[in-house]
């Protein structure tokens, strides 16, 4: 390259949303035709001399699906440097996967990337809808230096095009961008999008308009004299003609360079001539700095039913099955990498930004059910595996005192987080096993015949505890046995409702149905937590009722109160997928003041709770001018549609509960909705006036303003949050924990309010076409979990920990009498640390090893104690699982924000 003259980087790519406004296997073929022109591109025109694969290992993978013959062409043209791997699997949405999701997509494209060729090592982010503010630490713990990414710093429109601001967090298409932690990489943004070199002109009077303009919108922004032009866009053909289009450029503009170059080449050269002073962005890019349009923050929101699969999904994958099956290893079992992995990427396949963000066509979520659905099993199936295995090794030999009947069963915990819950089992007892030759109506008679539903529960130490009992009756089952046929039984079942003693963070305890038909003695604390008529308390909390629905909230170890909690809030939404927009004059509808219907509903020793019915009546829809507006394309800013004037009832029907030894409130809300284009939020006021809050988000909980920019014009400010969104000062505080719930807001009302999403029902994909989507309105039954959780301002850590343990449920493994290498109640992982959240225990591929990560919730240092972790066992790793230090202690320094994995070799 000549120094003395710019130097235009031209770089052919295309940006492959798997699917978006056309099924998957709609776009599946014309990534087959855009990749055989690609290859035969390379193949004809030897100075087309680089392409980047979007930064996704996926896309090879879909290719060879359909030509697997064609692997050791395309590991050539990767070790050629031509075609590029990596560094992710998919392009996924941030903030909408977890933080452990993030992670494996990071380590399984570096995983298939390698068996291609040399690994992308750039932190590729072009179209995500905001960027995690812990990217760069992520990053950098993965070799990676530089991110490229097209949102959250300057002022980007709909169309993608930046605008003038003296506020601008930049001047520069570069700049550098830090973590909490203080990590740094190089940002570049697309300041121009990532199809500023799209379709190059080879007509020379062509060519000169165009590059006339594209040179200057380029260099507006460059820091450099590189100037960056991406040559591809959303599923953009190869340009096969780029390589007279460059010559024809040549010819026009003897004062530039210009090359066919590729982002290796390209990082290289700006990171030579960078000035010497570049701004410094910290943490999370989401556009706060806009006039709040864009930030596609709604996304959070839409078709909330699939953002409730993803975290059910994550949740058993990276808090059940990878813990259990790293337990199951430790006591002799394999470790399941492969069949995980499976799991991992048929999950990630939904993790595409315009895939979980809800913002594509209705075919794409009728497959991307399919593949929650095929994920979720094999979790779940490994998860029994791995409960059996360690419920076998269980000594159980001591209900032998109860009788040859009684049935033992393990209540697993893997939150990573001690305590105590409230868990339903299914037990069988007196099993009959039979063959084809017997008649099935007799054998399921003489179990009915012999056996009964009374009896006791006890646990490890023998003591009576209370349970609630619903008899399932006489019913089918089978076992697979792993050395002959499968074996078909009928066996008296039973459901028990019980609260567990505390729970070790990773471990079990062991219980045991004792069928009984003697007189059933209760245990010794049977009192109830119904305290008033409509009054639900126990040691930490207390639950008033009001007459329409709502509740106050006492909490006792702080002394304060909450009022007002659970009003529900409706309005009208004529937007799209990807923006909220209410209607003009629209006025919201709420329960607040509205007799609501009130009923007890449980009332046992461990758990009380009330049903709450209200009906809301609705607009049925928006007007008839919606449509007219969707279909000729008005911009959602300047629609004037309004609610319709015929209503409907929205039936809202909540259960509001408490544990005996819980530390928050738990509802749940079932929702019929028969009404379309609106919003449903539940409203919970925190009583606090503070300028900022806390929301958890991918390794860390982020510290947001209350209030947005000045630049701010949209009304809404809806953010993301992944479990939970925190309003606190000093002495008290609200969480508000979601399950599947990604979308907040923190009202400007004086009193914290939190308003959280718990439906949106929209019509449309919006963006750049007319995409009709009914499913996107979310007719029929819906639901949404949340919890409650009240905590004194320095007590939120504690809060944050119980919101976390949440959303992980227990496992439960039946099992029988017999001897064992483990007691009755094991722990496998007791750890210690103030500010410290698990993230995640599985088994390292290359090493075999246990692979445990935390993250440090303050910027304050603190320390991780771990105590059953053999000397000379634990050293520092990375997002990769590589091997670092060794350390010599049982105990490591664990840095302000930072995320820390440690290897645990096995003995």
């Amino acid at each position: 390259m000549n120094a003395s003259k710019p130097v235009i980087h031209i770089v052919s790519h295309t940006h492959w949303d798997r699917e978006w406004y056309m099924p998957y296997e709609a776009h599946h073929v014309k990534l087959i035709e855009t990749m055989d022109t690609l290859l035969q591109t390379f193949e004809e025109d030897p100075e087309f001399r680089s392409f980047y694969l979007d930064g996704q290992t996926i896309v090879l993978e879909d290719y060879l699906q359909i030509y697997p013959e064609k692997r050791a062409l395309l590991e050539q043209l990767v070790q050629e440097g031509k075609l590029s791997a990596g560094p992710w699997y998919i392009l996924q949405d941030e903030f909408l996967t977890s933080s452990e999701a993030n992670i494996r997509n990071l380590q399984i494209g570096h995983r298939d990337a390698e068996g291609f060729g040399p690994v992308s090592k750039l932190g590729y982010f072009p179209d995500s809808f905001g960027n995690m503010g812990q990217a760069a630490q992520i990053l950098r713990q993965a070799g990676i230096d530089t991110a490229v990414f097209g949102r959250g710093v300057k002022a980007t429109g709909f169309n993608n095009q930046v605008e003038d601001s003296a506020s601008l967090e930049s001047p520069f298409s570069e700049l550098y961008w830090e973590s909490p932690d203080g990590s740094r990489v190089l940002g570049i943004l697309f300041a121009n999008w990532y199809n500023n070199g799209m379709e190059i002109p080879v007509d020379r009077e062509e060519a000169k308009r165009y590059w006339d303009h594209r040179i200057a919108a380029a260099e507006r922004y460059a820091s450099t004299p590189h100037l960056l032009l991406m040559n591809g866009c959303d599923h953009q053909p190869v340009q096969t003609d780029l390589s007279e289009a460059i010559r024809v450029a040549r010819e026009l503009y003897p004062d530039y360079e210009f090359i066919h170059s590729n982002f290796d080449d390209y990082v290289s050269a700006v990171q030579a001539t960078l000035p010497e002073k570049l701004s410094v962005t910290r943490g999370e890019l989401r556009g706060q700095r806009t006039d709040g349009w864009f930030t596609l923050a709604n996304t959070a929101s839409a078709r909330v039913y699939i953002k409730q699969l993803n975290t059910e999904n994550q949740t058993m994958l990276e808090k059940v099955a990878e813990p259990l099956a790293a337990v199951a290893q430790r006591l002799g079992k394999p470790y399941p990498h492969a069949l995980l992995q499976y799991a991992w990427k048929t999950l990630m396949q939904n993790h595409p930004h315009d895939s979980i963000c809800g913002c594509s066509v209705d075919e794409v979520y009728h497959e991307m059910k399919t593949r929650f659905a095929k994920s979720t099993e094999v979790a779940r199936a490994l998860t029994e595996e791995s409960a059996k295995f360690i419920a076998a090794e269980a000594d159980t030999s001591s209900f032998s005192a109860y009788g040859a009947a009684a049935v033992p069963f393990l209540v697993l915990s893997s939150s990573g987080y001690e305590g105590k819950n409230v868990v339903t089992v299914e037990v069988e007892w007196s099993k009959r096993y039979f063959n084809q030759s017997e008649n099935p109506i007799a054998v399921a008679q003489e179990v009915t015949d012999r056996t009964h539903a009374q009896g006791y529960l006890v646990n490890s130490k023998g003591e009576r505890i209370a349970y609630t009992l619903v008899d399932l009756g006489v019913r089918f089952g089978y076992d697979l046995p792993k050395d002959k046929f499968r074996a078909p039984y009928y066996a008296r079942a039973l459901q028990l409702t019980f609260e567990t003693d505390t729970l070790p963070a990773i471990g079990f305890d062991t219980y045991a149905w004792v069928p009984d038909q003697g007189e059933q003695a209760a245990p010794a604390d049977a009192s109830s937590l119904v305290t008033g008529s409509r009054t639900l308390e126990n040691g930490l909390i207390r639950v008033v009722i009001q007459d329409d629905g709502s509740y106050d909230l006492f909490d006792k170890r702080a002394g304060e109160a909450y009022a007002g909690l659970g009003v529900y809030e409706n309005v009208g939404d004529i937007g799209n997928e990807y923006i909220f927009m209410q209607p003009h004059g629209d006025v919201a509808v709420t329960s607040q003041g509205a007799a609501a219907e009130i009923r007890l509903v449980e009332d046992t020793p461990y758990r009380a709770a009330f049903e709450i019915v209200h009906t809301l009546m609705v607009s049925e829809s928006a007007d008839e001018r919606l449509a007219a507006e969707v279909a000729t394309m008005v911009p959602f800013q300047v629609r004037q549609a309004r609610r319709s004037g015929r209503f409907v009832p929205l039936r809202i029907t909540t259960r509001i509960s408490l544990d005996r030894s819980g530390k928050g409130v738990r509802v749940r809300a079932d929702i019929d909705n028969q009404s379309k284009d609106h919003r449903l939020r539940v409203l919970v006021p925190a009583g606090v006036d503070a300028a900022t809050h806390f929301a958890d988000s991918i390794f860390e909980v982020a510290e947001r303003y209350t209030t947005p920019a000045p630049e701010w014009q949209n009304p809404s400010n809806c953010q993301h949050m992944q479990a939970f969104i925190d309003v606190h000062d000093d002495s008290r505080g609200l969480v508000v924990a979601g399950k599947g719930l990604n979308e907040y807001e923190v009202l400007q009302d004086g009193s914290g309010t939190m308003a959280v999403t718990l439906l949106r029902s929209v019509g449309e994909l919006g963006d750049w076409g007319v995409f009709p989507t009914p499913d996107a309105q979310c007719i029929g039954q819906q639901y949404a979990e949340w919890m409650v959780i009240p905590h004194g301002g320095e007590r939120r850590f504690d809060a944050y920990q119980e919101a976390y343990r949440f959303q992980v449920p227990n496992t439960v493994a039946l099992t029988s009498i017999h001897a064992g290498s483990l007691s009755v109640r094991e722990s496998f992982l007791d750890w210690k640390g103030e500010r410290l959240a698990f993230s995640s225990l599985k088994v390292g591929e290359a090493s075999g090893d246990w692979m445990a990560r935390w993250y440090n919730l303050s910027e304050a240092a603190t320390e991780l104690a771990l105590e059953d972790v053999a000397p000379g066992s634990l050293y520092a790793s990375n997002v990769l699982e590589q091997a670092g230090e060794p350390l010599a202690a049982q105990a490591a320094a664990i840095g302000g924000y930072a995320i820390s994995t440690f290897g645990i070799k096995q003995s």
